[in-house]
């Protein structure tokens, strides 16, 4: 088996070599103190209206060092775990509760922008530190003196659903007070992005092209999914990315397995999708999404591809306030319904590769042995085929993309009757996979300017990259 597997190639910083983008990259200052405090004038200013008295952010961690969502970093951009105590009283101070869990980070990534208080839990047990006690329940003990010595009865709760067992515990140590979720006034304000935040993403988004481009340098027969996600990760960490988890890579001779590498040899007719699902500079993320092959592949891939690249570029047409989002989903599968892959755009009945089977209930994944050389290499077998059934990735074109941790604030879909407004920021992604034939995922990320849009992607070409072999 060991004998189907080509020479090992030099080492990855030899692959790079030289390696420079082919455009001028200038990373983006950072968001200005002053539009924090905008944002926290926005939100005081909607809590009152609701008659709060107080505002409370949670924000716990989700492991790797990283926050469970984006709400408590676009407040005051603290980038760890951590409890927001908001007062209305213009007399109170804001205060942030933070290290209660073992994952600490010292020196933190940066200040908590416009607030000066700041308290440390502790992280405590038995087996930590050798101390009694919960690092929640501290938490949450805290958060209560702090609501009762500012006289809060009426509180706003902004988190995730990781929030939900301390919003619980507050609800029930406070039972006078009216506990209501608010996160909903985030989720507004994040609708449309300022002119630095774009520039954060157009950061995020060249990042993603620089890198890209890195993956392409290295690229060629006999090169193993590893060296070419290395190359992808050391081009945009060492240029200022904060992540280096946040894609995927696929690569065999179909094109429909996207994941993590595992060691797969690059071999003539391969296909390798890089998924970029998140690239995020100062908190704001970028995705695109690219495909390259190794020498020449089957017609039926070739028909996807090119399906995939139409759809996309149709769609980008159309960009511009005003237009309904769900125009641009549908133009981007036109292309679909001419190769005869899809019968028409509409999310309740189309294929994907995530949906259940007939009648909603569970679908079961085909077992089947898959040959895989490199794997079995390891001492492992493919015996399942993924995906379960044809189709797009997702039944829709794309979705928001906003700052690292938070969720779509909306999707593009045939049943999104919204229009496109100027500063909002997204991706189009084409997608088509199926099983042991052919698959795609290719797109980029605009954000709608006044009288049209900015491809903040636009740095690598849509179209796949072609490696002869």
């Amino acid at each position: 088996m060991n004998a189907q597997i080509p020479r090992a190639m030099p080492s990855i910083e030899r692959l790079l070599g030289d390696f420079a983008p082919d455009f001028d990259f200038t990373p983006a200052a950072p968001i200005p103190v002053s539009e924090y405090a905008e944002r926290m004038r926005k939100l005081k200013r909607e809590a009152v209206s609701a008659g709060l008295d107080a505002v409370v952010v949670h924000c716990d961690s989700v492991g790797w060092f990283h926050a469970a969502h984006a709400y408590l970093r676009y407040l005051c951009d603290w980038m760890r775990e951590g409890v927001l105590i908001i007062p209305m009283d213009e007399d109170k101070e804001p205060v942030l509760l933070s290290f209660f869990t073992q994952s600490v980070i010292l020196p933190p990534g940066g200040e908590p922008v416009g607030v000066d208080r700041i308290l440390q839990i502790g992280a405590v047990g038995r087996e930590y530190a050798d101390i009694p006690g919960d690092s929640m329940a501290k938490t949450v003990a805290a958060t209560v003196a702090r609501l009762t010595e500012i006289g809060a009865g009426a509180v706003g709760f902004i988190g995730d659903k990781r929030s939900a067992t301390f919003r619980s515990a507050l609800v029930a140590e406070m039972p006078k007070a009216k506990v209501s979720d608010q996160h909903g006034i985030l989720d507004r304000m994040q609708r449309t992005r300022t002119e630095a935040e774009i520039a954060q993403f157009r950061t995020a988004a060249q990042l993603i092209s620089i890198a890209t481009q890195a993956a392409y340098h290295v690229a060629r027969e006999g090169v193993s999914d590893y060296e070419i996600y290395a190359a992808f990760t050391m081009a945009q960490m060492a240029r200022g990315g904060e992540t280096g988890d946040g894609y995927q890579i696929g690569a065999n001779q179909w094109g429909t397995h996207c994941g993590k590498p595992y060691g797969h040899i690059m071999r003539k007719g391969d296909l390798a999708n890089l998924y970029v699902s998140n690239v995020t500079y100062q908190g704001y993320t970028a995705q695109t999404a690219r495909m390259f092959a190794f020498g020449d592949l089957t017609e039926r891939q070739e028909l996807v591809l090119d399906a995939c690249t139409r759809g996309v570029k149709a769609a980008e047409k159309l960009i511009r306030p005003g237009t309904l989002i769900r125009d641009l989903n549908n133009a981007a599968f036109e292309s679909y319904i001419e190769a005869g892959m899809l019968t028409d755009a509409e999310a309740r009945t189309m294929p994907y590769n995530w949906s259940t089977a007939p009648g909603g209930g569970p679908r079961e994944i085909p077992r089947q042995y898959i040959p895989d050389a490199d794997l079995e290499a390891q001492g492992r077998k493919l015996m399942h085929v993924y995906p379960a059934t044809f189709g797009p990735h997702n039944p829709n074109l794309g979705h928001s993309v906003g700052m690292a941790g938070g969720q779509n604030a909306f999707n593009i879909s045939s049943h999104n009757y919204d229009k496109l407004e100027e500063g909002m920021v997204f991706v189009m992604h084409c997608q088509w996979l199926e099983p042991m034939s052919a698959g795609a995922n290719i797109g980029d990320m605009y954000v709608v300017t006044k009288d049209g849009f900015e491809n903040l992607s636009r740095h690598t070409p849509l179209e796949t990259h072609r490696i002869p072999a």
